[in-house]
Protein backbone atom coordinates (compact mmCIF):
# COMPACT_ATOMS: atom_id res chain seq x y z
CA UNK A 1 0.00 0.00 0.00
CA UNK A 2 3.04 2.56 0.70
CA UNK A 3 2.90 5.20 -1.89
CA UNK A 4 0.20 4.80 -3.76
CA UNK A 5 -3.04 4.91 -1.87
CA UNK A 6 -6.29 2.51 -2.68
CA UNK A 7 -7.95 5.86 -2.52
CA UNK A 8 -6.07 7.28 -5.60
CA UNK A 9 -6.43 4.25 -7.97
CA UNK A 10 -10.66 4.42 -6.98
CA UNK A 11 -10.23 8.65 -8.02
CA UNK A 12 -8.31 7.76 -11.22
CA UNK A 13 -9.95 4.68 -12.23
CA UNK A 14 -13.84 6.05 -11.09
CA UNK A 15 -14.71 6.99 -14.90
CA UNK A 16 -14.37 3.81 -16.57
CA UNK A 17 -15.83 1.70 -14.33
CA UNK A 18 -19.26 3.93 -14.09
CA UNK A 19 -19.26 3.37 -17.80
CA UNK A 20 -19.02 -0.21 -17.34
CA UNK A 21 -22.23 -0.31 -14.37
CA UNK A 22 -24.12 -2.48 -16.63
CA UNK A 23 -21.65 -5.43 -15.90
CA UNK A 24 -20.91 -4.04 -12.42
CA UNK A 25 -24.06 -4.78 -11.68
CA UNK A 26 -24.02 -8.18 -12.91
CA UNK A 27 -20.98 -8.94 -11.07
CA UNK A 28 -22.16 -7.65 -7.87
CA UNK A 29 -25.18 -9.59 -7.87
CA UNK A 30 -22.81 -12.60 -8.13
CA UNK A 31 -21.31 -11.61 -5.18
CA UNK A 32 -24.62 -11.82 -2.88
CA UNK A 33 -25.63 -14.81 -4.41
CA UNK A 34 -22.86 -16.67 -2.86
CA UNK A 35 -22.82 -14.89 0.17
CA UNK A 36 -26.83 -15.55 0.53
CA UNK A 37 -25.78 -19.15 -0.27
CA UNK A 38 -23.09 -19.52 2.33
CA UNK A 39 -24.29 -17.58 4.87
CA UNK A 40 -28.04 -17.34 4.85
CA UNK A 41 -30.03 -14.01 3.02
CA UNK A 42 -30.51 -12.37 6.34
CA UNK A 43 -28.07 -9.36 6.27
CA UNK A 44 -28.28 -9.00 10.78
CA UNK A 45 -27.15 -12.54 10.88
CA UNK A 46 -24.56 -12.99 7.81
CA UNK A 47 -22.08 -9.84 7.66
CA UNK A 48 -20.66 -10.76 4.38
CA UNK A 49 -24.12 -10.81 2.88
CA UNK A 50 -24.56 -7.54 4.23
CA UNK A 51 -21.33 -5.88 3.17
CA UNK A 52 -22.05 -7.24 -0.41
CA UNK A 53 -25.37 -5.46 -0.65
CA UNK A 54 -23.97 -2.42 0.80
CA UNK A 55 -21.61 -1.98 -1.71
CA UNK A 56 -24.74 -2.85 -4.27
CA UNK A 57 -26.48 0.11 -2.77
CA UNK A 58 -23.42 2.16 -3.30
CA UNK A 59 -23.28 1.44 -6.87
CA UNK A 60 -26.82 2.33 -7.28
CA UNK A 61 -27.88 -1.74 -8.29
CA UNK A 62 -31.74 -1.79 -8.15
CA UNK A 63 -33.08 -3.11 -4.88
CA UNK A 64 -35.14 -5.26 -7.20
CA UNK A 65 -32.17 -6.43 -8.41
CA UNK A 66 -30.55 -6.87 -4.86
CA UNK A 67 -33.71 -9.19 -3.70
CA UNK A 68 -33.81 -11.72 -6.78
CA UNK A 69 -29.81 -12.08 -6.36
CA UNK A 70 -30.05 -12.63 -2.76
CA UNK A 71 -33.10 -15.52 -3.35
CA UNK A 72 -31.43 -17.31 -6.16
CA UNK A 73 -28.70 -17.69 -3.19
CA UNK A 74 -30.83 -19.04 -0.69
CA UNK A 75 -32.45 -21.04 -3.64
CA UNK A 76 -36.22 -19.17 -3.20
CA UNK A 77 -35.05 -18.61 -7.40
CA UNK A 78 -33.88 -20.81 -9.38
CA UNK A 79 -30.30 -19.68 -10.87
CA UNK A 80 -26.89 -20.90 -11.94
CA UNK A 81 -23.96 -21.89 -9.08
CA UNK A 82 -21.13 -20.25 -8.96
CA UNK A 83 -17.82 -21.30 -7.00
CA UNK A 84 -15.28 -19.29 -6.17
CA UNK A 85 -11.31 -19.73 -7.41
CA UNK A 86 -8.67 -17.46 -7.27
CA UNK A 87 -6.22 -17.03 -9.98
CA UNK A 88 -2.33 -16.34 -9.72
CA UNK A 89 0.60 -14.79 -11.67
CA UNK A 90 2.24 -12.12 -12.53
CA UNK A 91 2.18 -8.78 -15.28
CA UNK A 92 4.56 -6.46 -16.32
CA UNK A 93 7.51 -5.26 -13.77
CA UNK A 94 7.07 -8.47 -11.93
CA UNK A 95 4.05 -7.55 -10.20
CA UNK A 96 1.88 -9.91 -8.40
CA UNK A 97 -2.10 -10.40 -9.62
CA UNK A 98 -4.71 -12.25 -7.62
CA UNK A 99 -7.54 -13.07 -9.27
CA UNK A 100 -10.85 -14.19 -8.16
CA UNK A 101 -13.49 -15.51 -9.86
CA UNK A 102 -17.00 -16.28 -9.43
CA UNK A 103 -18.01 -18.92 -12.00
CA UNK A 104 -20.60 -21.20 -13.13
CA UNK A 105 -18.07 -23.09 -15.72
CA UNK A 106 -14.37 -23.26 -14.23
CA UNK A 107 -13.19 -24.54 -17.86
CA UNK A 108 -14.79 -21.43 -19.29
CA UNK A 109 -12.79 -19.33 -16.54
CA UNK A 110 -9.53 -20.66 -16.82
CA UNK A 111 -9.37 -20.20 -20.35
CA UNK A 112 -10.39 -16.54 -20.47
CA UNK A 113 -8.02 -16.10 -17.30
CA UNK A 114 -5.17 -17.91 -19.03
CA UNK A 115 -5.42 -16.23 -22.79
CA UNK A 116 -5.81 -12.41 -21.19
CA UNK A 117 -2.29 -13.04 -19.36
CA UNK A 118 -0.94 -14.10 -22.22
CA UNK A 119 -2.25 -11.34 -24.35
CA UNK A 120 -1.25 -8.66 -22.44
CA UNK A 121 2.16 -10.39 -21.47
CA UNK A 122 1.48 -11.25 -18.23
CA UNK A 123 2.44 -14.88 -17.13
CA UNK A 124 -0.47 -17.46 -15.14
CA UNK A 125 1.18 -18.92 -12.04
CA UNK A 126 0.61 -22.20 -10.56
CA UNK A 127 -1.59 -22.27 -7.47
CA UNK A 128 0.62 -20.59 -4.10
CA UNK A 129 3.15 -18.76 -6.29
CA UNK A 130 1.52 -15.50 -5.41
CA UNK A 131 -1.08 -16.10 -2.94
CA UNK A 132 0.67 -15.64 0.15
CA UNK A 133 1.38 -12.20 -0.44
CA UNK A 134 -1.56 -10.96 0.33
CA UNK A 135 -4.00 -11.13 3.13
CA UNK A 136 -7.90 -11.19 3.68
CA UNK A 137 -8.59 -7.80 5.88
CA UNK A 138 -11.65 -5.26 5.66
CA UNK A 139 -10.45 -1.68 4.16
CA UNK A 140 -12.60 1.26 4.68
CA UNK A 141 -12.00 4.80 3.41
CA UNK A 142 -13.44 7.63 5.73
CA UNK A 143 -13.18 10.79 5.54
CA UNK A 144 -13.13 13.24 8.32
CA UNK A 145 -10.32 14.72 11.33
CA UNK A 146 -7.81 12.70 11.38
CA UNK A 147 -8.09 12.29 15.20
CA UNK A 148 -11.39 11.90 15.31
CA UNK A 149 -11.15 8.97 12.67
CA UNK A 150 -8.35 7.57 14.29
CA UNK A 151 -9.96 7.14 17.60
CA UNK A 152 -13.56 6.52 16.39
CA UNK A 153 -11.29 3.53 14.13
CA UNK A 154 -8.56 2.30 16.86
CA UNK A 155 -11.27 1.89 19.38
CA UNK A 156 -14.07 -0.25 17.27
CA UNK A 157 -11.06 -2.81 17.10
CA UNK A 158 -9.40 -1.47 13.62
CA UNK A 159 -6.22 -2.34 12.75
CA UNK A 160 -4.06 0.64 11.50
CA UNK A 161 -5.49 4.20 9.95
CA UNK A 162 -3.22 5.77 7.20
CA UNK A 163 -3.79 9.21 5.73
CA UNK A 164 -4.46 8.78 2.31
CA UNK A 165 -4.40 12.28 1.18
CA UNK A 166 -7.41 14.49 0.37
CA UNK A 167 -9.08 14.14 3.55
CA UNK A 168 -9.61 10.76 3.06
CA UNK A 169 -8.00 7.94 5.79
CA UNK A 170 -7.40 3.88 4.90
CA UNK A 171 -9.22 1.80 8.33
CA UNK A 172 -7.34 -1.74 7.63
CA UNK A 173 -9.45 -3.84 10.13
CA UNK A 174 -9.81 -7.36 10.36
CA UNK A 175 -12.36 -8.86 7.50
CA UNK A 176 -14.74 -9.98 10.69
CA UNK A 177 -14.38 -6.61 12.16
CA UNK A 178 -14.99 -4.24 9.59
CA UNK A 179 -18.78 -4.12 9.44
CA UNK A 180 -18.68 -3.12 13.57
CA UNK A 181 -15.72 -0.81 12.68
CA UNK A 182 -17.62 1.00 10.15
CA UNK A 183 -20.74 1.34 12.12
CA UNK A 184 -18.34 3.18 14.68
CA UNK A 185 -17.56 5.50 12.17
CA UNK A 186 -20.41 6.10 11.44
CA UNK A 187 -22.23 6.95 14.24
CA UNK A 188 -19.28 8.76 15.13
CA UNK A 189 -19.81 11.22 12.54
CA UNK A 190 -16.75 10.43 9.90
CA UNK A 191 -17.98 10.03 6.66
CA UNK A 192 -17.70 6.41 5.25
CA UNK A 193 -16.69 6.61 1.34
CA UNK A 194 -16.67 2.62 0.66
CA UNK A 195 -15.78 -0.39 2.63
CA UNK A 196 -14.86 -3.24 0.99
CA UNK A 197 -13.43 -7.23 2.19
CA UNK A 198 -10.62 -6.98 -0.09
CA UNK A 199 -6.85 -8.84 -0.12
CA UNK A 200 -3.91 -6.76 0.66
CA UNK A 201 -0.53 -7.34 -0.16
CA UNK A 202 1.97 -7.66 2.73
CA UNK A 203 4.91 -5.98 0.19
CA UNK A 204 4.40 -3.35 -3.37
CA UNK A 205 6.43 -2.97 -6.16
CA UNK A 206 7.33 -0.08 -7.56
CA UNK A 207 6.30 0.02 -11.42
CA UNK A 208 7.69 3.16 -13.76
CA UNK A 209 5.17 4.77 -16.30
CA UNK A 210 6.35 2.28 -19.46
CA UNK A 211 5.23 -0.66 -17.30
CA UNK A 212 3.07 0.82 -15.57
CA UNK A 213 0.73 1.30 -19.09
CA UNK A 214 0.74 -2.26 -19.85
CA UNK A 215 0.03 -3.61 -16.52
CA UNK A 216 -3.13 -1.44 -16.04
CA UNK A 217 -4.26 -2.70 -19.66
CA UNK A 218 -3.69 -6.46 -18.27
CA UNK A 219 -5.33 -5.23 -15.01
CA UNK A 220 -8.78 -3.73 -17.06
CA UNK A 221 -8.69 -6.82 -19.44
CA UNK A 222 -9.11 -9.23 -16.76
CA UNK A 223 -11.50 -7.43 -14.63
CA UNK A 224 -13.70 -7.03 -18.03
CA UNK A 225 -13.67 -10.98 -17.95
CA UNK A 226 -17.58 -11.38 -16.68
CA UNK A 227 -16.30 -14.34 -14.06
CA UNK A 228 -13.75 -12.04 -12.98
CA UNK A 229 -14.78 -10.68 -9.36
CA UNK A 230 -11.75 -8.80 -8.47
CA UNK A 231 -8.00 -8.16 -9.39
CA UNK A 232 -5.74 -7.51 -6.18
CA UNK A 233 -1.90 -6.79 -7.35
CA UNK A 234 0.86 -5.04 -4.89
CA UNK A 235 1.82 -2.57 -7.78
CA UNK A 236 2.80 0.86 -6.47
CA UNK A 237 2.58 3.24 -8.72
CA UNK A 238 3.28 7.10 -8.14
CA UNK A 239 -0.22 9.02 -8.63
CA UNK A 240 1.36 11.48 -11.03
CA UNK A 241 2.11 8.77 -13.23
CA UNK A 242 -1.28 6.94 -12.63
CA UNK A 243 -3.18 10.55 -13.74
CA UNK A 244 -0.62 10.42 -16.74
CA UNK A 245 -1.02 6.74 -17.69
CA UNK A 246 -5.18 7.17 -17.50
CA UNK A 247 -4.92 10.20 -19.24
CA UNK A 248 -3.84 8.69 -22.56
CA UNK A 249 -6.12 5.61 -22.08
Amino acid sequence: MAGHSKWANIKHRKGRQDAARGKLFGKLAKAIEVAARDGGGNTDFNPTLATAVEKAKAASMPNDNIERAIKRGTGEVEGAVYEEMYYEGYGPGGVALYVQVLTDNRNRAASDVRSTFTRHNGNLGEPGSVGYLFSQKGLILAKGEEDDVMLLALDAGADDVRDAGDGVFEVVTEASEMRGVREALDQGGAEVESADVTQLPATTVPVEEKEARSLLRLIDALEDLDDVQSVFSNYDIPDSVMENVLAEA
